[in-house]
């Protein structure tokens, strides 16, 4: 019997659209160009979920609200990962 304890297996962004890795970067380079710390606001918005933490220059708030926080704590783990795994 296979038991997953109430796993709950997250979706992937689909194929052929911009990635979660994508959209992160544009926002991040819209935070920095407006003078924001981007790592203060992207925690920010990960731990809230308020889109206010973002900046709308050039639709980078816009932008990550297309995402699902647990798919951007993805990205982030993912990359961190590869990171240290590759050195």
């Amino acid at each position: 019997m296979s038991d997953t304890y109430h796993t709950t297996k997250l979706r992937p962004i689909p194929e052929g659209k911009e990635t979660a890795a994508d959209i992160l970067a544009h926002v991040y380079s819209c935070l920095q160009a407006k003078g924001y710390d981007p790592i203060t606001q992207l925690v920010g918005f990960v731990l809230t979920g308020d889109p206010t933490y973002i900046t709308s220059y050039e639709g980078a708030r816009s932008m990550i609200c297309r995402l699902e926080r647990d798919d951007i704590l993805e990205e982030l783990v993912r990359f961190y990962v590869q990171y240290r795994l590759n050195g």
